[in-house]
């Protein structure tokens, strides 16, 4: 920038003044430089135009500089720029379009040449192992050569490598049938069962690994049993008191008691005649007027008493030989049963405690461990103990497609191979179309039933497994439908028999009504004459 002289006068603030502007010139190097300044932004700007001031006088003042300095247009952009930039846009959507469609192509292509590879890989071996197995021309008298292929193991070792397990092809008898269609499907166990108690409580003994094989009926889990041997014990005490309840209304009163009642009766009767000769006697007196008539009415009050209380003590000895009422005997018989009920199920919870294992089977899946609370109502949280199946029970689970499934029908055979182990076949045979469709899929679910020996439960096949289905033109025997195993329950509750009956001593074992009881056997009292206990009127004097 141009220094300014300090000593330069500032011009007056009023701009009506004519008062000229006095500004002392700048050194020549400050004009040099903005000289050369003004000159290239004229060259970069050709829409810049020099103030008028400098055009016509020639000299600089500040404010001409200051002006000169300042840019009054943007100079415009030419249109190459942006043409630029659209090309190398275009270019690169178009290289990203084809790396996409040769990655899309690489892709899918790729398991077809691979699988024509692993076909010729295949027919070539067939072809080597044709001609190594093909017999030499022998000499006469020469003795045949034994050449065995060196072993997988073998090899391993050889090379230094660590051992690996050799798994050995199967051999099965080759199909006369065609093949007619070919599908992959996944493994499952044509019975799996989740294992859960039926009470809830606190896990305390847990016997339950992945992998483990458990026989019918062996202890999985226990939980805690406090409560339940609470209910329990309960529930047998109640029992027994509904039983006891009941034996005694079935051998009713026992001799003693009927003895006792029968002695008070005779009391009773032994008192009326003593009872009914007063009454007779203050009768006469009173037909005298020698007593009152309360005295009368007092004896022929305890008279009266002494009759009914002979006729109450007569029928309570009827009634205690006849026994209880048959409807107080049918009440107790239900109370009984109704207690035996309850016992029943206290005995069943409390025996759930204990967990057993429903079949013979491989535990697939542990969902609890030692201390968690189950509950088999729960949604969330520990619901269940494992889930186990068994293992030689084998199903393909495959979805065929409706153009193809008029190839497959029951009883077909199969050739079964899974992913893991293709050198290992299996034969099967349909077992049964699903009768229902998959909409969405537009294939039927098949399912094809797999022959596994008996050493071989568990060890190659698994659940949930890939596995290649091969069906052949050919039908077989199919066995006998296998149904669910039979599942034995966790615990039987065994209601403990009632106590046998006592002998009822001194009672009838035949008990006939009252109505026909003998005569003899219930002792008859003489009613009182209703004539003779009728008031007299009495003579007033």
């Amino acid at each position: 920038m141009a220094k300014i002289n300090s000593g330069a006068k500032r011009p007056s603030a009023n701009p009506s003044s004519s008062t000229p502007i006095d500004v002392t010139p700048i050194e020549s190097d400050a004009m040099t430089t903005s000289a050369e300044t003004k000159n290239a932004l004229s060259e970069n700007s050709p829409t810049s135009v020099p103030p008028p001031s400098l055009a016509k006088a020639g000299k600089s003042t500040l404010g001409d500089r200051v002006q000169s300095l300042r840019l009054n247009q943007l100079p415009e952009r030419s249109g190459g720029n942006s043409k630029t930039l659209l090309w190398i846009g275009i270019a690169i959507v178009c290289l990203l379009s084809w790396i996409g469609v040769r990655v899309y192509f690489a892709t899918t292509t790729k398991p077809e040449v691979a699988s024509s590879e692993t076909k010729s890989q295949s027919n070539t071996e067939k072809k080597v192992d044709s001609q190594d197995q093909r017999p030499a021309p022998l000499s006469s008298g020469a003795a045949p050569p034994t050449t065995n292929p060196p072993s997988r193991s073998s090899a391993d070792a050889g090379s230094g490598s660590s051992a690996t397990p050799v798994i050995a092809p199967t051999s099965l008898p080759k199909p006369t049938g065609k093949v007619s269609l070919e599908a992959k499907g996944y493994i499952t166990p044509a019975h799996q069962i989740l294992v859960s108690p039926k009470v809830s409580g606190m896990i305390t003994t847990l016997q339950v690994e992945e992998g483990r094989r458990v026989e019918q009926g062996e202890v999985l889990a226990i939980l805690e049993m406090v409560d339940y041997e609470a209910d329990a014990a309960r529930a047998r005490a109640t029992v027994r008191l509904a039983r006891e309840r009941l034996r005694e209304l079935e051998n009713g009163n026992r001799p003693e008691e009927i003895s006792q009642a029968e002695a008070e009766l005779n009391e009773a009767r032994a008192t009326l005649p003593r009872l009914e000769s007063d009454y007779k006697r203050n009768s006469e007196l009173k037909q005298n007027n020698a007593i009152s008539a309360q005295e009368l009415q007092e004896s022929e009050s305890d008279y009266l008493s002494a009759v009914q209380r002979v006729e109450r003590l007569t029928q309570a000895v009827r009634l205690m030989r006849i026994g209880a009422r048959i409807e107080r005997v049918e009440i107790a018989r239900a109370e009984l049963e109704q207690a035996e009920a309850d016992q029943m199920k206290a005995e069943w919870r409390l025996g759930n405690c204990t967990i057993r294992a429903p079949i013979s089977g491989t535990i697939l899946k542990k969902n609890a461990e030692v201390g968690n609370l189950v509950n088999p109502v729960a949604f969330n949280g520990s619901f269940s103990l494992c889930e186990m199946a068994d293992l030689s029970d084998l199903e393909v689970d495959l979805n065929i497609q409706e153009r193809e499934i008029s190839a497959v029908f029951v009883g077909q055979k199969c050739r079964i191979r899974a992913e893991a182990y293709p050198q290992r076949d299996y034969e099967g045979y349909v077992d049964r179309l699903m009768p229902i469709a998959d909409r969405a899929k537009g294939a039927i679910p098949v399912r094809v039933k797999v022959k596994i020996p008996a050493d071989e439960e568990g060890i190659y096949l698994k659940p949930e497994m890939g596995a290649i289905v091969t069906f052949y033109d050919e039908k077989v025997d199919i066995p006998a439908r296998s149904t669910a195993p039979e599942v034995i329950p966790t615990f039987r509750p065994v209601i403990s028999q009632p106590a046998p009956t006592l002998p009822q001593i001194g009672v009838p074992e035949t008990r006939v009504p009252a109505a026909n009881l003998p005569a003899a056997s219930i002792p008859e009292v003489k009613a009182p004459d209703t004539k003779m206990l009728e008031p007299k009127p009495v003579a007033r004097g």
